[in-house]
């Protein structure tokens, strides 16, 4: 790598590009551009690290130029400390010069990173998600599905006839509550919805900062959720709410589910640990969360599999870390925490 090129930044500002970062591991978050230099610098720890990587998506376009935005998405190593192993970006970085040179736009750039090491493809949920996301970000018209799924919300085709409504148009629609009446017609919609709409729906709405009227109103059907043992319904509130504006509501409803006949379910714990994990920078309530992992019976590998997702969080790794040396805890997690050593 040349000494000019230090970063990643700087090779996209050196091809004469405009660009901008998000992290897409857990929820699509952009990423602000001195935030990004320190986490490449190694200066800071990455802030949402998922299974010991950064998921990375960089969205880059010539500035004199009008085709649509190129974008990479890029998976990186990090250390036991959640920092950037930087020599994986200066690999990448070398295979991006050796490829394209400075060249990273255009004709010439297609399909030549298709076998990159560091370059993933995003599922499909992911993926409609970002997309949906990039053109409200670039004040984009949605896309063709948009008005097709506009329609099945607003109640106007029969809510058991979702088989028509497209991945794509359920994210741009999620995307864009601020629309029209959409965000009406979701709250009148929701208690109507068929698995088959709610689940794709809160993969898409957990990546939307959501008003507090809409987190009010999961709030209610996740406690319904809980009174009925209905694992799918709680699992999509909880994802729904988890970046809503309106944290407060979402740590409501994750107290209620911690205190539950559902405290123990897998899919439970997994969505709180993978969507609600803010909610987890609270020692006390850290505490109960890990408690009920530790109660957990049916899968082994479940308590050190979300003890290894957390701990890599900076912002829950000192608490958690706490834990272990807390005397005041169950047999049941005193043990759970001793297997991790043995």
């Amino acid at each position: 790598m040349s000494d000019q090129i230090a970063t990643l930044g700087q090779l996209l500002d050196g091809a004469g590009t405009q660009w901008r970062a998000f992290d897409i591991g857990r929820h699509i978050t952009k990423l602000d551009k001195q935030q990004f230099l320190a986490i490449e610098q190694a200066q800071v720890p990455y802030p949402y690290p998922l299974a010991g990587h950064a998921w990375l998506a960089i969205q880059f376009w010539d500035a004199k130029a009008s085709k649509e935005p190129y974008v990479w998405f890029l998976k990186f190593p990090l250390d036991e400390q959640s920092k950037l192993v930087s020599a994986s970006r200066d690999h990448f970085a070398d295979m991006v010069i050796q490829a394209l040179g400075t060249e990273i736009t255009g004709e010439k750039a297609d399909g030549k990173l298709d076998n990159n090491p560091y370059v993933f493809t995003p599922n499909a949920n992911k993926l409609a998600a970002f997309n949906a996301q990039v053109k409200v970000l670039l004040k984009q018209p949605a896309s063709q599905y948009y008005e097709y799924a506009q329609l099945y919300f607003s109640a106007k085709l029969g809510f058991d006839n979702w088989q028509s409504v497209a991945l794509q148009g359920i994210a741009d629609f999620a995307l864009r509550l601020d629309n029209d009446q959409n965000l009406s017609n979701l709250q009148k919609a929701w208690a109507h919805l068929p698995l088959e709409v709610l689940q794709p729906l809160s993969a898409m709405l957990e990546h939307v900062a959501i008003p507090p009227t809409l987190s009010e109103l999961l709030l209610a059907q996740g406690q319904t959720a809980i009174n009925n043992s209905d694992t799918i319904a709680l699992t999509a509130a909880l994802r729904s709410m988890s970046k809503g504006q309106a944290q407060g509501l979402c740590a409501q409803l994750v107290d209620a589910t911690l205190n539950s006949a559902l405290k123990s379910d897998s899919d439970v714990l997994l969505t709180i640990a993978g969507r609600c994990f803010v909610q987890l920078e609270d020692p006390e309530r850290l505490h109960i969360f890990m408690d009920n992992c530790a109660q957990h019976q049916k899968i082994e590998a479940l308590f050190p599999s979300i003890f290894a997702d957390l701990v890599a969080i900076p912002t829950i790794r000192p608490h958690l870390l706490g834990l272990l040396r807390k005397e005041d805890r169950s047999e049941a997690l005193a043990r759970a925490i001793g297997r991790l050593f043995s």
